[in-house]
């Protein structure tokens, strides 16, 4: 144990919004882009390990987020919490380091390995689609005249683009005003502000956006909107405004759920609607949602025809995440006086650093035109009557993943337990 000094703590914040608009019509526009059929290159080494990572760590949290919120809507970017993270893994140290390693999946991946594969993902993510909008933007806000390395900004502007900025704190309007500004640039005004004040012993904050805008490659014709049943988690049946579209979809069905995925633009980007099938508790099926059972769900996806329904809605979600990471083994980086950052500020300042807290803000508006959000929501809404193809009607809790196609990537994770209202 390091001598008792003062605590200062270190401040992880990852933010996330998706968006969308178009042109509601439901027939495919002969402007359509074509259709991206595979990446431009193959995913390098680095790549790989850092896009299996994200993609075991979006599950991993997911499924502590969802036990602690059962019978809630929930919606998380697991990656835009990845990056914030990867960026406060540069600054960590000896068992601090290695359980954020452990917590964010990397395995035996080594530190530049890591960065790299951060840097190269970020690059091709924000690539795939000129049709639609991909940005991930990553800044550290940091209080003037503290003794940060510049080793440690210089890694994190090199490997995640990251605006470093020095703000005078104790001009507390001015330092939040700038914050505050620049998370609301980043995601087109969905999340407008992400901090109320700073504390004396706040000392860093570092930030991730996640910003997509696209509209679906085939639109829900609004004039087929109709009002529509929604059975939630708890409490009486909801209405819902349901969207309908008879059409060829990637769709897989299971013992005990249905699956059907709507592609955006060029098809790199899609959201895939998991339905609980009736009978089956919609947090069972969660807890069953592993990393291989969503490969398998993804492997079994079949082009053929389906009667598709799901509602409108608009989610905005926040949560502090410090009790879901420490239940993935990153315990020693929260403890003032028992946390390592002095990768990021060496040790004799007198201070000791520590993450104080890890918040993600997230929101999401689905509609005919496309989808505007931070986690996406799907219930379907459809004809009964048409044995000839199958008929999936989202009017019950259900589950949705946005993803990108050729990597693999997990982008956003959501559960609709229950309508959310105005």
């Amino acid at each position: 144990m390091r001598p008792a000094q003062s605590r200062i703590p270190i401040l992880v914040a990852a933010f996330a919004v998706v968006a969308c608009a178009s042109s509601p019509t439901e027939a495919p526009s002969s402007k359509q882009p074509a259709v991206l059929t595979a990446l431009p290159r193959p995913l390098t080494a680095s790549e790989v390990k850092v896009r299996d990572a994200v993609n075991a760590f979006a599950f991993a949290l997911w499924g502590r987020v969802n036990t602690a919120q059962r019978d809630t809507s929930v919606f998380l970017s697991p990656l835009s919490a990845s990056f914030a993270l990867g960026m406060a893994l540069n600054g960590a140290a000896g068992t601090t380091a290695d359980q954020m390693r452990s917590a964010l999946q990397f395995g035996n991946a080594t530190l530049p390995e890591i960065n790299a594969g951060y840097k190269s993902l970020i690059a091709l993510l924000t690539s795939l689609d000129p049709s639609v909008q991909m940005r991930i933007a990553n800044s550290i806000w940091y209080r003037q005249g503290f003794p940060f390395r510049q080793a440690f900004f210089d890694t994190t502007r090199t490997y995640f683009d990251a605006t470093v900025q020095g703000l005078d704190f104790a001009n507390q309007a001015a330092a939040l005003a700038a914050i505050n500004g620049w998370v609301n640039e980043k995601t087109s005004g969905k999340i407008p502000k992400v901090l109320d004040t700073i504390t004396a012993q706040q000392v860093m904050f570092l930030i991730n956006a996640i910003y997509f805008k696209g509209s679906w490659r085939t639109k829900f014709d609004p004039a087929k909107t109709a009002a529509g049943s929604f059975t939630p988690a708890k409490g009486g049946a909801q209405t819902a405004q349901m969207m309908h579209r008879l059409d060829s979809l990637s769709y897989a069905e299971g013992t005990n759920y249905q699956a059907a995925e709507l592609p955006y633009g060029n098809t790199a980007f899609s959201m895939v609607v998991l339905l609980p099938k009736s009978g089956t508790d919609v947090e069972s099926f969660v807890g069953s949602l592993t990393p291989g059972a969503w490969q398998g769900i993804i492997a079994g996806l079949r082009v053929q025809k389906v009667d598709f329904a799901m509602p409108k809605f608009t989610l905005a979600y926040e949560r502090k995440l410090n009790d879901d990471l420490r239940a993935l083994g990153m315990v020693t980086p929260f403890v003032p006086g028992g946390a390592d950052f002095t990768q990021m500020a060496p040790a004799p300042t007198g201070y000791e650093l520590f993450l104080e807290f890890v918040k993600q803000n997230s929101f999401v508006d689905v509609n005919e035109e496309g989808t505007e959000a931070a986690a996406v929501t799907v219930v379907g809404v459809g004809v009964t009557s048409l044995p000839s193809y199958p008929v999936m009607r989202v009017d019950r809790p259900f589950l949705f993943v946005l993803r990108e196609r050729h990597t693999g990537t997990v982008l956003f994770m959501g559960k609709i337990a229950r309508l959310p209202t105005a």
